[in-house]
């Protein structure tokens, strides 16, 4: 398939243009030539030299990322940039970034992976961002204690080995559940306007101890990488529809 017309799909698909003013990523194609012929690609959650060395070691011609090289332009290539680029060059491989769209993309996204975990059902947009949305809400089919979220998550999640980090300050019953991926802590605030038992995300802030102690909310922590795997996975099925044989590359941070 030509690269253009991939990455217009997925540009398509999660609708990067609506997201154009309210994420510093430069999201869609980041780096190679849209004349290219894509036939093979590899997925992950970081732009890395890691990431990029497994998808030239899977022959890939394309890797596709959450968290991509260009975060509000790129002045100079050098030191990590350039550690980064010239591989990419190197081998051959374009690269496509899909940040905050794959984050709230209600199908595809981080968010909708995670409340896939937990079955939450009746779900909405959640965290709001400028006129978009990057999270997901949505009530569990049975009430469930902490403990029980925190199992779901520690089972389908690679938290790296360190396990959910739990701010048990919330309810007996967890029925409400409010999910924003990576640094969503950020959005307990909504969260608590909104009413909730409990917010899920990746990583947390001191700050943010209190907030839900005072609040009187749960808060989990799963891990910024853990989280946000769901994403790229649902876009390697995608791609695999589409006739491009897909690579996960899995390098978790544990963080």
């Amino acid at each position: 398939m030509r690269l253009s017309t991939l990455t217009d799909r997925l540009d398509e698909i999660l609708r990067t243009d609506a997201y154009a003013d309210i994420d510093a990523s430069a999201n869609g194609l980041q780096v190679g030539p849209e004349e290219a012929e894509v036939t093979r690609a590899a997925v992950a959650v970081d732009a890395a030299v890691a990431t990029v060395d497994a998808a030239a070691a899977a022959d890939a011609d394309l890797l596709v990322t959450h968290h991509g090289l260009s975060w509000g332009g790129i002045e100079r290539i050098t030191g990590g940039q350039y550690r980064r680029i010239a591989p990419l060059v190197d081998n051959d491989i374009a690269l496509y970034v899909s940040h905050l769209p794959l984050d709230g993309h209600q199908e595809l996204g981080n968010a909708a992976g995670v409340a896939d975990v937990l079955g939450l059902v009746e779900r909405e947009p959640f965290g709001a961002l400028g006129p978009e949305h990057i999270g997901q809400r949505g009530r569990t089919s049975d009430p469930l204690d902490p403990t029980d979220v925190a199992t779901a998550l520690d089972a389908e999640l690679d938290t790296g080995g360190r396990g959910v980090q739990v701010l048990d300050f919330g309810p007996e019953e967890i029925e409400d559940v409010a999910v924003v991926t990576g640094s969503g802590v950020d959005w307990l605030d909504e969260a608590v306007d909104a009413g909730v038992d409990a917010l899920v995300t990746g990583e947390g802030k001191q700050k943010a101890y209190h907030e839900a102690r005072e609040a009187g909310i749960h808060v989990f922590l799963a891990g910024h990488y853990a989280t946000e795997t769901f994403g790229v996975r649902a876009l390697s099925e995608r791609l695999d529809e589409w006739g491009v044989e897909t690579t996960f590359v899995d390098h978790p941070t544990g963080l």
